[in-house]
C-alpha cells in the first residue's frame, strides 16, 4: 500500500521537527520518519547530554577549588552513576517531549523505522510505501572509526557509547585532540580519571589559530591531562585488563597503558543505506549529500538538511538549514547558506566562542587589518570569579571597519561572542561596539576597551 503526503521528512534531528512545524502550519501534510531515537545527535548523544555531564564535571572542579574562595568542603568524590542518571533525565525529558510534540502535531504523521528511497519520489519504511513531491533528508552523522593497527583486538568507545558509561575509567586514552576529544578529556579528568589525548597533528584543534591551540593545551595540561602530539602511527594491543597504545611521536614514550579508549577523530554522514542512487542524489567523496546554496540536492524536489550535507555539523547550523528551506518554500524569502557567518563554541572550561574568520584566514586575504587582544587576567569579572585562563581577540578590516572574526577563550566566552556576532550580521562597523556602554562588571564590558586598543595585524598591509 502506498500513502501520499505533500512532504516527507527523513530524520528528527534539529532540522526535521522545526521544518515539520513550519510546513504543517502552512497547510502541508507531512510524514516524518525516525529509525531510532527522536531528536538525533543533539538530544541523545551530543549537545544536551554531554553539556549536562560538563556541568557535573565543572561542579566537581569548583568543589575541589572551594578553599580558594574561603569555602571548606572536605574531600570531594564523584558518583558516576548519579552523573549518568542526571544526564539521562535531562536527555530523556527532551526526547520524550519532542516525540510527544511531533505525534500530536496536526497534519503530521510519524513513522518509525529505517527509510530508503525506492525512486525519486517514493520512500519505503518497512512494508510501508510513502510518496511526496517534496522530500527532506535529515539523517545526521555518526562517529568515524579509523583504521588503526590492533583496533579490532580491543574494546573501544565513541561519543555515542560514552553516554552509557556509569563508571570511572582508571585511565582513559583518547584518540583525537579536537572538540569531542578535549571536552570528554577534561570532563573525565575532573571526574577523577587519568587522561591521555593522542593527536596525529602537531597541535590541538588545528582549525583554530596557533595561539588558541596553545592556550587550550596549557589549560588542559594544568589539570593533569597528558597530551601527545605528532602521533603519526597509532596502534593498540590488549594486555590482560589493560590496553596498550603505541605511537610514533616527536617526544615522549612510544607506549601508553590505559584501561579504556575513546575514538574522537571526526564524524561521517548517515547516508550509506538510504538508496540515494535510486533517487539520483549525488554525494561527494566522503558521503555527504551535495547541495546548492538553498540546500537542494541534485534530484528535483529533494533537499538535504543538517549534518548529512556537510555544511556545518552543528545543532545551530542544522536548525538554520531548516530556517533557510522554510523561508524559501513558504515565506518567499530567498535565504542562502552563504548568508550565515561561521560561529561555534568549544565547551572546555573555560569555553571558546568563535565567530567569523581566524587570524590566519585574515592574513591570507591580503588586506589591511587590525587586531585587538586582551588576556583574561585583565578582565575584572574573570578575576572576581577566579577564572582568569584564556584571552579575547578580535580582528577588523582596517578600511571598511567591518569585524572579520573573533575568538573569546575565557569565562562566558560562549555567550560574549554573540554581541560581536550580531554586529557582524548587522554589517555595522566595529565602532558600534567600541562606542557602546556595556554593564560593569561583565566580561563583555572589556570588548569595547579591546577595540579601542587595536594594532595593525602583522602579515597584512596595515602592518607595513
Amino acid at each position: 500500500m502506498t500513502t501520499t503526503y505533500d512532504a516527507i521528512i527523513i530524520g528528527t534531528g534539529q532540522a526535521g521537527p522545526f521544518l515539520a512545524q513550519r510546513l504543517t502550519q502552512a497547510g502541508i501534510t507531512v510524514a516524518i520518519i525516525e529509525r531510532q531515537s527522536f531528536g538525533g545527535t543533539c538530544i541523545n548523544t551530543g549537545c544536551i547530554p554531554t553539556k549536562t555531564m560538563v556541568a557535573s564535571a565543572y561542579a566537581a572542579h569548583l568543589a575541589r577549588r572551594a578553599a580558594d574562595f574561603g569555602v571548606m568542603t572536605g574531600d570531594v568524590s564523584v558518583d558516576m552513576k548519579q552523573v549518568k542518571a542526571r544526564k539521562d533525565a535531562v536527555s530523556d525529558q527532551s526526547r520524550v517531549g519532542l516525540e510527544t510534540w511531533l505525534k500530536g502535531m496536526e497534519r503530521c504523521t510519524v513513522y518509525t523505522g529505517h527509510a530508503r528511497f525506492e525512486s525519486p519520489g517514493e520512500v519505503s519504511v518497512g512494508s510501508e510505501r510513502l510518496t511526496a513531491e517534496r522530500i527532506f533528508i535529515n539523517v545526521g552523522g555518526r562517529a568515524t572509526v579509523p583504521r588503526l593497527t590492533g583496533l579490532d583486538t580491543i574494546p573501544y568507545l565513541t561519543n555515542s557509547s560514552m553516554m552509557h558509561v556509569d563508571f570511572l575509567p582508571e585511565h582513559l586514552i583518547i584518540v583525537g585532540g579536537s572538540y569531542i576529544g578535549l571536552e570528554f578529556g577534561q570532563m573525565f579528568r575532573r571526574f577523577g580519571s587519568a587522561v591521555t589525548i593522542i593527536e596525529m597533528g602537531d597541535r590541538l584543534i588545528q582549525r583554530e589559530d596557533e595561539d588558541v591551540s596553545a592556550a587550550i593545551k596549557d589549560i588542559v595540561e594544568r589539570e593533569g591531562i597528558s597530551i601527545r602530539l605528532n602521533a603519526t602511527c597509532i596502534g593498540f594491543s590488549k594486555r590482560d585488563a589493560a590496553i596498550d597504545a603505541q605511537m610514533d611521536c616527536a617526544a615522549g614514550p612510544a607506549e601508553v597503558r590505559g584501561t579504556h579508549v575513546l575514538l574522537a577523530v571526526g564524524r561521517r554522514p548517515n547516508t550509506d543505506d538510504l538508496g540515494l542512487d535510486k533517487a539520483g542524489i549525488a554525494v561527494d567523496a566522503r558521503g555527504y549529500i551535495v547541495v546548492d546554496d538553498q540546500l537542494r540536492t541534485s534530484a528535483p524536489g529533494i533537499w538535504a538538511v543538517g549534518d548529512c550535507n556537510g555544511k556545518g555539523a552543528f545543532t545551530h547550523t542544522s536548525f538554520n538549514d531548516a530556517e533557510i528551506v522554510a523561508a524559501n518554500l513558504i515565506d518567499n524569502d530567498p535565504r542562502r547558506v552563504t548568508d550565515r557567518i561561521p560561529a561555534y563554541a568549544l565547551y572546555v572550561d573555560p569555553p571558546l566562542g568563535r565567530a567569523g574568520l581566524t587570524e590566519a584566514a585574515v592574513r591570507a586575504r591580503g588586506r589591511a587589518a587590525l587586531i585587538g587582544k586582551r588576556a583574561m587576567t585583565r578582565v575584572g569579572r574573570a578575576v572576581e570569579k577566579g577564572e582568569t585562563q584564556g584571552f579575547m581577540k578580535i580582528i577588523v578590516d582596517a578600511e571598511t571597519k567591518d569585524i572579520l572574526g573573533a575568538a573569546i577563550l575565557g569565562t562566558g566566552g560562549d555567550e560574549v561572542i554573540h554581541s560581536i556576532l550580531d554586529v557582524m550580521y548587522a554589517k555595522a562597523p566595529y565602532t558600534v561596539i567600541r562606542r557602546a556602554m556595556h554593564i560593569h562588571p561583565t566580561v563583555s564590558e572589556l570588548v569595547p576597551t579591546m577595540l579601542g586598543e587595536m594594532q595593525p595585524l602583522s602579515g597584512t598591509p596595515a602592518a607595513k
